[in-house]
């Protein structure tokens, strides 16, 4: 039910008040028209088609080696072969099939993070600032605590203790980023829960839980997503750093921030090994950002 949106008389309060055409329409347009939004969906798009077909698209076994084809240069380069288009790393592994199977790792991680996030911290964000009083105190506090450490700094500790896998990098990043959205939830239900549809909403007789699903969490909406779409990026690098640090998702799978820190030795002489992954999170990281901050943009009713 969008906000101030009376039920109308004879027509039950489950129904849904749709948002305008003209706001949908406002919204489509700023983002087509906005060339660093359609820059960064286009190398998107290109980092999910990599993730989505890695099976098919890798050229080779991103973790066949071959020692006699160690240190093979990209193609433009002396001694480059075109099968190897960007070259391969110490032990002969093609550096383009461990990029594209490295996209897979890295968006997995940052969307499934995400939602870990989301679960946790818009389900507290909604008790917080709909009940509040000792509830809203004790959720504010544990949120004032977690922001005061280093997001990195807590998951390094979490998959140092749980041991490097795919699933303790998940856990980990999403219940180190869950805060965000408890404050930013709750700021937004401190005001709604005070506007006039909420009180027609509890007049008729609708219990707490029917009134922060149907009415409360609908209007919050805009602000999860634009939120959600720049902790992806952030959960990008933290997976990236901690795969740097040799904590990430193990050995079993290539990944972005792995490859670039086996190549740390070997820079004067192999450059390709980890300038080529280092690109590929700038480039991710920066398409994201991109996009969620015009999407920002483009749902503010503020902006013209």
């Amino acid at each position: 039910m969008a906000v101030g949106a009376l039920p109308s008389p004879g027509v039950g309060y489950d129904v849904e008040v749709p948002a305008p055409a003209a706001e949908r329409s406002r919204v489509w347009s700023k983002l087509v028209h906005n060339p660093a939004a359609i820059a960064g969906t286009l190398v998107l798009l290109v980092v999910v088609v990599a993730a989505l077909g890695a099976d098919w698209l890798a050229p080779h076994d991103p973790a066949k080696q071959s020692l006699i084809r160690r240190f093979t240069p990209p193609v433009w380069q002396a001694g480059g072969n075109v099968a190897y288009a960007l070259g391969t790393d110490q032990v002969g592994r093609d550096i383009l099939s461990r990029m594209i199977h490295g996209a897979r790792i890295s968006l997995l991680v940052g969307t499934l993070a995400v939602v870990v996030s989301l679960l946790v911290g818009v389900t507290l964000g909604l008790l917080s600032g709909f009940r509040s009083g000792p509830i809203d105190t004790v959720i504010m506090t544990v949120v004032d605590v977690t922001w005061s450490f280093p997001p990195l700094l807590l998951a390094l500790a979490f998959v140092a203790a749980l041991g490097p896998s795919l699933v303790t990098i998940v856990l980990a990043l999403g219940l180190t980023g869950w805060e965000r959205y408890t404050r930013v939830v709750r700021a937004e239900v401190l005001v709604l829960r005070e506007k006039e549809f909420i009180e027609a909403a509890r007049a008729m007789g609708l219990g707490a839980t029917r009134i922060v699903l149907r009415h409360l969490l609908p209007n919050t909406v805009s602000s999860i997503v634009v939120l959600s779409t720049l902790q992806v990026a952030q959960a990008i690098l933290q997976e990236s750093a901690l795969s740097f640090l040799g904590v990430g998702s193990g050995s079993a799978y290539p990944t972005w921030g792995m490859m670039s820190a086996l190549g740390r030795d070997v820079v004067t002489v192999a450059w390709w090994l980890s300038t080529f992954p280092g690109f590929a999170i700038l480039l991710t990281v920066l398409a994201i950002n991109l996009v969620g901050d015009r999407l920002r943009d483009a749902l503010d009713p503020r902006s013209l």
